[in-house]
């Protein structure tokens, strides 16, 4: 497919980390994270690529699941340079895992993403927010309209404000930019991947897991396996799922050891 849309944090050449969002997310959700770790190590390039049908990338050809997406970054590293660190947030996470596990890299940062297959359940945040998304049908006549959409069916003002990052204007009105039926198969293979198996032996990889305390993503069961393998598991205890904003200062410090090395 084309080569995913993307932008670059700091300088043409040098060590390279890509930085992935989760789903319904773009590259720009991540672009403070990219710019406060530019300024701390000024060598590092920072990719940050809108995944398939996300953004401003195009959809691609099914099947849309994690490892689809792990093999666009393949081909964006043709094009860019092949990474030697990738982080990825939620969604983003286990694709850094795939990514990390067919290509190979350094080191795998997975930002609140637990490792495991998982079945939702009808009370899942993201199932509810596509399907609040599909309610509102394009073209709308503004932003605020997709923020009253949501604060209407229940959502806080924190997805309400950050869906409308999600929409583009065209000549009929405001459009979604995410192809949402690219997105609910990216989902539904995100909750049937499991890869346990590759936190047991990561082989040359480095591995971190990061968990935030205030989370809802993980359970007890999931908590105790995790203390049996062999990875890196941190916790910032006051961040929520959105640790990129609720800890940036928490969050910059343990990715400084990894970005350090080099």
């Amino acid at each position: 497919m084309t080569p995913l849309a993307h932008r670059v944090v700091g300088p043409d050449a040098g060590p390279t980390a890509f930085i992935l969002h989760g789903i319904l997310g773009q590259a720009g959700n991540l672009g403070g994270l990219a710019r406060s770790l530019a300024t701390r190590h000024p060598t590092w390039r920072f990719v940050l690529p809108d995944l398939r049908g996300h953004g401003a990338s195009p959809s691609g050809e099914p099947p849309h699941t994690v490892a689809a997406c792990a093999d666009d970054l393949a081909a964006l590293a043709a094009e860019v340079g092949a990474p030697q660190v990738v982080i990825g947030h939620s969604f983003g996470g286990k694709v850094a895992l795939v990514y990390a596990r067919t290509y190979g890299v350094d080191d795998a940062w997975v930002l609140d993403a637990p490792p495991g297959a998982a079945d939702p359940g009808v009370d899942h945040e993201v199932p509810r927010v596509i399907a609040a998304t599909r309610a509102l049908a394009p073209p709308f006549a503004s932003r605020e309209a997709v923020t009253a959409h949501f604060l209407d069916r229940g959502f806080g003002t924190g997805i309400a404000a950050w869906m409308t990052t999600n929409v583009a204007r065209t000549a009929a009105g405001l459009v979604w930019k995410p192809d949402l039926d690219v997105v609910e198969a990216l989902l539904a293979d995100y909750f049937r991947t499991d890869l346990w198996d590759f936190l047991a032996a990561p082989g040359a990889t480095r591995v971190h897991l990061l968990r935030a305390g205030r989370s809802d993503r993980w359970d007890a069961a999931t908590l105790t396996r995790l203390a049996t393998l062999p990875i890196d598991v941190h916790v910032l205890p006051d961040a929520g799922h959105w640790v990129h904003v609720d800890d940036p200062a928490g969050l910059q410090a343990l990715l400084d050891v990894t970005l350090s090395r080099r």
